[in-house]
Parts: C-alpha cells; structure tokens; sequence
C-alpha cells in the first residue's frame, strides 16, 4: 500500500486561538467589532463578490496598517502569541500519534510568529509548516499617516454592522445597507490605504488562505512522493474550502472539524468534537486502509465498529476513558444531512471557540 500524508489547518483543528482576531482586540480600540466586519467584509469579497485577486483569509492583510498604526511591532506579536496559546484538548497528542504513522504538514492562514509559538510549544517540526510570513517593522510609516489609519478605524467602527443572509449568491442580492458598507469599505482599502505607504503591506503581504492552502498541500506533496489520493485534510473555515474540495475531489479524505458552513459545504465528513481523539482515529484508519475504510467507519460510527476495524487498543482505551457515554459525533456529509450538520457544528464551534471567534468565517 502506498504511504498516506496528514495536512491540516492549525486554529481549529489544532489550537483554539484566532490569532489574528485576538491580535487585533488586543492592539485595537474595539478591535473585536472591528475585526468581525472587516471578516464579513472578507466573507463578501471572496465568497459573493468574488474580487479578482483577492482569497479568503486575506483578513489578515487588511488589517496590518491599524495594527501598525497602534502600536503592534514584530516583537509584541511574537511575544502576545506566545503568552496567548490555546490548544484544542488532545490536538498535541493527536500530532505526536499521527506524525509516527505518517508526514505531517500544518497549513494556516496564520502569522509566522504565531505559528513559530505553537510549534515551540508543542513541539512540531517549523519545516513542516505553511502560513503567513510577516516581518511589520519593516513598514515605515510617519505621524501623519498613523493620524489618519486612525481616523478611518474610528469611521469603520461607525458603520453599520454587515449582516449577510447566507442564501445571498451575488452582489445585487445584497441588502442595501450592506452595499454601501461594502462600498464605503472598498474606498478605505482599494483607493485611500492602497495609496500610503501602509498600503505596502496589502501588496506584499499574502495570506496562506483560499487557493493558497490548496497550493501548500500540492507543495507538500512534492516532499512526500504521495498523490491527492494520499492525503488526508482537516479544515474548519471558508480559508480551507478549496483545500477541501481538492483533496474531495482528488480520492483523499476532506474532514471539517467543528467546521462553520463553508467547511461542511466542502468536506466529505463531519467531526463534532471538543477532543482530538477522534482525528487520531481517522487518521489511523486512513493510514492503515485508505479512504475506503475510513468512510466505512464514518459511515457506522459507533464502539462496535470502531473495534471491527482493527483500531489501535490505546486509541480505544483513550476515546472510551475521554467519552465515558456517547461518542463524540463523526458522520458522512450527504444532500439530506448537510443543513443538520452545518447548524449543529456551528453550534458547537461557537461553544468551544467561543461566540466571537466561532462566528467568523
């Protein structure tokens, strides 16, 4: 049989941070707020209006001007990351089991630092990790520049909140209150910051989001000598839907983990859980049977057939000491269970993540 390979986004499956998100509350007057529109105004720009040359997750580039602007500098980054660490219950372990069975590669949308922090804490392999570089300092900006990125925050923080229905399908089906937040937006970023000197850092910078994390597992494939067939990928956001749907549509495993709708809407099985242990499983089964097995398993999650597939005696003595009475949930994603999946896995990624962060795209 030939080798199989482990790819998997980082906040989510792995850490309970939103890095970005807890960044900008921390260095930003209502960053929060601000950072929650400037999501939905992301959800907007990648999954409605779809902009030529933007992706998901470039969040992450539009906010680095008021970060600069308030004070955020490579060393406070690093340093609010690494104080900051949340890790999803059994994600060290599961990376640990997982990486002695196969290559192990992390893809994130995520700033280098913060991914820097996590592998020292958990200690996983940096050459194995995709995600945002980043060096702020180098961005030189004056006082009058830094006067008005903050007057713009404070103009971005008054208007009204975007609230998008999730059945909208193009621009014009926008409420109209949306389209002139959405059009006010694209005046700040696409015409005034575009021309400062901050407006470097949305050319330069590229978040490992969208398309960019679907090129990171092709990128991974060339270490490995697998084939998408190989791969096994966890996401839980719109910044993994393309690395989902490749590896779906390519014969690999696609698992959303306490995934919001973009990531059900992609991935080919659902885990509900506030522990690891079930990636482990799914990955060990993946290793030893291919996706074949896997789905069969998906397909009658239970203890008896957990056992019947030959499961590692640790991995069931850990699930059974962890979910003591009923198993966490693991379900395949099919037409007549989609919407009941989507509501309850964004339910329950709001309780563990929190409502703030679980909210966002």
């Amino acid at each position: 049989m030939r080798s199989k390979q482990f790819n998997t986004d980082c906040e989510g499956p792995i850490s309970l941070n939103d890095n970005a998100y807890e960044l900008t509350k921390h260095f930003i007057p209502n960053g929060d707020r601000f950072f929650a529109q400037i999501s939905k105004y992301d959800d907007i720009l990648a999954d409605i209006l779809k902009r030529p040359g933007y992706k998901a997750g470039d969040t992450l580039k539009l906010i680095l001007p008021f970060l600069k602007a308030y004070g955020a500098s490579n060393g406070t980054i690093k340093e609010y990351s690494s104080n900051n660490m949340i890790i999803v219950p059994g994600a060290d372990a599961t990376l640990k089991y997982i990486g002695s069975r196969m290559p192990s590669f992390i893809i994130s949308t995520s700033y280098e630092p913060y991914l820097n922090a996590l592998c020292d804490y958990i200690g996983f392999d940096r050459r194995h990790v995709y995600c945002t570089k980043l060096d702020l300092d180098k961005y030189m900006i004056d006082i009058h520049e830094i006067k008005r990125l903050k007057e713009i925050h404070e103009e971005i923080d008054s208007l009204a909140k975007l609230e998008v229905p999730t059945d909208i399908r193009c621009f014009d089906e926008l409420p109209d209150e949306v389209k002139k937040v959405v059009k006010r937006l694209d005046e700040f970023f696409w015409e005034e910051i575009l021309s400062m000197k901050s407006g470097e850092m949305l050319k330069e910078v590229n978040p490992v989001g969208g398309i960019e994390k679907a090129n990171a597992i092709l990128h991974s494939l060339k270490a490995t000598g697998n084939d998408l067939h190989d791969v096994m990928y966890v996401g839980d956001s719109i910044t993994d839907a393309q690395a989902l749907d490749l590896v779906k549509r390519s014969g690999g495993v696609s698992v959303s983990f306490n995934g919001n709708r973009y990531a059900v809407n992609k991935a080919e099985i659902a885990c509900i859980s506030g522990h690891t242990i079930v990636i482990s499983i799914i990955a060990y089964i993946f290793s030893l049977g291919g996706k074949e097995m896997v789905m069969e398993l998906a397909g009658d999650w239970s203890i008896d057939s957990i056992k019947r597939h030959r499961l590692d005696r640790m991995l069931i003595d850990q699930l059974l000491h962890i979910y003591p009475g009923s198993l966490p949930k693991v379900e395949v994603i099919r037409g007549g269970n989609i919407d009941r999946l989507t509501k309850e896995s964004e339910s329950f990624r709001k309780t563990l993540r929190g409502k703030e962060a679980g909210s966002l795209g």
